[in-house]
């Protein structure tokens, strides 16, 4: 048994079950526009920081930072070394040209998150 296979869990077990949920969400969404263009199924570091920003907005809403910073996750960069922890453990896996650099400065959690969000009032509206 390796050092790395007994590295504890940097954050709690619903932080790498969101990612977990947020990679099937990008999946589900990319896997069939590939399939049908007979591109590669891999999903990027990028596409999968779009799945959980996406995510997170549909789950936890203006708490979504709030839920992150929790989870100890201030930045894409620090998703980057949650996902690389999991491929660490054999639990996820890269291609030879996924690196951690891929998910450093994708987007701003207060940008994405806080300025950004926009609650939909129109059902409040409806006659």
């Amino acid at each position: 048994m390796t050092t790395s296979s007994l590295k504890r869990p940097q954050h709690p077990r619903s932080a790498y079950k969101f990612v977990f949920d947020a990679l099937n969400h990008t999946q589900l969404k990319i896997h069939s526009r590939r399939a049908q263009e007979g591109e590669e199924s891999h999903i990027s570091g990028p596409e999968l920081l779009e799945g959980i920003r996406k995510l997170a907005l549909k789950q936890f809403g203006l708490m979504a930072t709030t839920v992150f910073h929790q989870w100890g996750i201030d930045t894409t960069e620090d998703f980057g070394r949650l996902v690389f922890e999991l491929i660490e453990r054999g639990e996820m896996k890269k291609n030879e040209t996924d690196c951690l650099s891929d998910f450093c400065g994708i987007y701003s959690f207060e940008e994405e998150f806080d300025r950004k969000y926009r609650i939909n009032t129109s059902i409040a509206f409806e006659d």
